[in-house]
């Protein structure tokens, strides 16, 4: 009877904590997410919750492409403070054409990244990630163009908007990151 009443409040303890931990995860992280060229899904609030983030939409066939090399210096430079570069890959541009395993080659090989790069999504409309379509909601922006870049605060809302032209290591988009760590 002991042992039962033992396992019954560990068992009620740890759904407790599993219903706070859901409960207090922003609507943004909210789900699972695929990695680029891979089976393995992790759960966004799992891995980013707390964090300071800069969700971009890449392409891995336009003109702002070397964008990569810039990120991946933003994610080391920060990383250690609470913050990461996620890297969406789209099509909706039609500037990441091909398979997802040339995009991976592309994105880890050629520049080198480090930072989570998640599966070729749709940015809007009815198919659109569900990161995407709250970012849109909390923002009213959605990506222009590719490497529209969203700052996420470390309570999951959007704190500012940088269009492709905003170079990763320009001063604004820089600032702008110091502010929310």
């Amino acid at each position: 009877m002991k042992h039962s009443l033992l396992c019954y409040t560990a068992l009620f303890s740890m759904t407790t904590s599993l219903y706070a931990f859901s409960a207090s995860c922003p609507d943004i992280l909210n789900g699972k997410q695929r990695l680029l060229n891979s089976n393995e899904v992790i759960e966004l609030c799992e891995e980013f919750q707390g964090k300071t983030l800069l969700i971009v939409n890449t392409a891995s066939q336009c003109g702002f492409t070397p964008q990569f090399e810039q990120l991946e210096q933003l994610h080391q430079t920060y990383k250690s403070e609470g913050f990461t570069v996620i890297g969406f890959p789209s099509n909706d541009f039609r500037q990441d054409r091909g398979s997802e395993e040339q995009s991976a080659k592309i994105c880890y090989l050629d520049y080198g990244v480090t930072f989570p790069m998640m599966a070729r999504t749709t940015l809007s409309g009815p198919e659109a990630n569900p990161v995407f379509s709250k970012i849109q909601q909390q923002a009213g922006v959605k990506p222009k163009w590719n490497f529209y870049k969203f700052l996420i605060n470390k309570e999951g809302k959007v704190v500012a908007t940088f269009p492709s032209s905003t170079s990763p290591t320009s001063t604004t988009l820089k600032n702008a990151i110091e502010q929310q760590l």
